[in-house]
């Protein structure tokens, strides 16, 4: 029996037909990654794009990440949505099905590889792009064949020159969005010669030098599930980094006990105080990867809003983040990553999640995901009528082609 590679199991795997109920869950999905580009439309990056050339995918490509409200999946530690919706929506001649069905394709692909991967991996390398860029070469190539030596060839091509350093979140830069945007424009020119009959390494993630090897010191098993794994992406409610939204559902419940006096100690998991350990943020990126200051936001002001992490609200949280004191809690980090949870200790009162907000064991509703994307869009200033109609086009279109005009007209 021939045995074949992991890149060719996955690209078999990723060839089962995908049903009605599946592409109206990814069509949530869509609507979540439009509100994301659209509230990041006046961005600085949004700004820095203004002379790039490339068109409207371009742009979204860079900017679905910006806010740091782009889905995600917690065992793999990537987001799907920015890569996989610029590379789907890329073939602007396939049908509303085929299109959601290659963009089913995609996550399952990016999450397989993702989930692999190692905390070594992790440690190093931003796995958004690291799998991205071989999940987006998969939802082009499966969108245009249906052959799997095709669809294997375009994975391994582009798994051949895969990357992202998190070097990249230690200072004020937009390589992070750069990560995104490179791995869409290099899977989709990976599925093109492979669609050609460009050959790439199949043995490309486990040979002695691929991408585990370089990369990781234990890698897991890759899973091929009976379902999709885009059931399992999580909504992110929050405009911050998905590792502070456990302490900020924690507070929240406190919140509303009205036990949520200062000071304020968060138990949470190792990874989380790596990414987000930061008392004094600068910056609103800085802000949105700090701790202390989405608890601040929610002692001070409530439910956070995009505002509470802007310069004006940095400046004024300054007390209120001196009173977060966190630190590991060494039974939630063993948890980590099937769940993502805190304790939040306050006022004589303690409020302990296992899971937060958006996941799959606490899904955000469907009318939940319809109205964070609305006021994504009016953060974005968008008309009501541009609001409406991109509603309309995710949740309800049949044209791929009318959502890339909505996304030129918009940005």
């Amino acid at each position: 029996m021939v045995e074949h590679s992991l890149i060719e199991q996955l690209a078999q795997h990723l060839l089962r037909p995908v049903n009605t109920a599946t592409r109206a869950k990814a069509r949530l999905h869509l609507l979540d990654w439009m509100g994301c580009v659209a509230g990041a439309r006046r961005s600085e990056v949004a700004v820095a794009l203004g002379g790039v050339q490339g068109g409207a995918l371009v742009t979204s490509a860079f900017l679905g990440n910006v806010l740091e409200m782009d889905d995600v999946h917690r065992a793999a530690l990537l987001h799907p949505g920015p890569v996989i919706w610029p590379a789907a929506l890329g073939r602007p001649s396939a049908s509303i099905d085929d299109m959601l069905a290659a963009a089913v394709r995609g996550y399952e692909a990016m999450i397989a590889i993702g989930a692999s991967f190692d905390t070594q991996h992790y440690a190093q390398y931003h796995p958004t792009a690291t799998a991205g860029v071989i999940a987006a070469a998969a939802c082009e190539a499966s969108s245009a064949s249906s052959d799997p030596l095709i669809i294997a060839n375009a994975m391994a091509l582009a798994a051949s020159v895969s990357g992202g350093l998190w070097q990249t979140r230690h200072s004020t830069n937009m390589a992070k969005q750069w990560h995104v945007a490179n791995a869409v424009e290099t899977g989709r020119s990976a599925a093109g010669f492979a669609l050609s009959g460009i050959t790439g390494p199949l043995d490309i993630l486990e040979g002695a030098q691929g991408l585990y090897a370089a990369t990781c010191l234990n890698p897991a098993p890759m899973v091929f599930n009976d379902g999709w794994r885009i059931d399992e992406v999580s909504f992110k409610p929050w405009g911050a980094c998905r590792h502070a939204h456990p302490a900020i559902d924690a507070a929240l419940a406190l919140r509303a006990r009205d036990t949520l006096a200062r000071p304020i100690d968060v138990e949470t998991y190792a990874d989380a105080l790596t990414f987000c350990d930061r008392p004094d943020p600068t910056t609103p990126h800085q802000a949105k990867f700090s701790l202390q200051h989405a608890v601040a936001v929610v002692a001070a002001r409530g439910v956070p809003t995009l505002a509470d992490f802007e310069p004006d609200a940095i400046a004024l949280l300054a007390d209120a983040r001196a009173q977060v004191r966190v630190r590991e809690n060494a039974a939630i980090s063993a948890r980590y990553p099937a769940h993502f949870g805190a304790t939040v200790r306050a006022g004589g009162d303690a409020e302990t999640l296992v899971d937060t907000l958006g996941d799959p064991e606490r899904p955000l509703s469907r009318d939940g995901v319809i109205a964070k994307a609305r006021a994504l869009f009016a953060w974005g200033q968008l008309s009501p009528e541009q609001a409406d109609l991109g509603v309309t086009l995710a949740l309800e279109g049949d044209d791929p082609s009318a959502i890339v005009r909505w996304l030129d007209d918009i940005l």
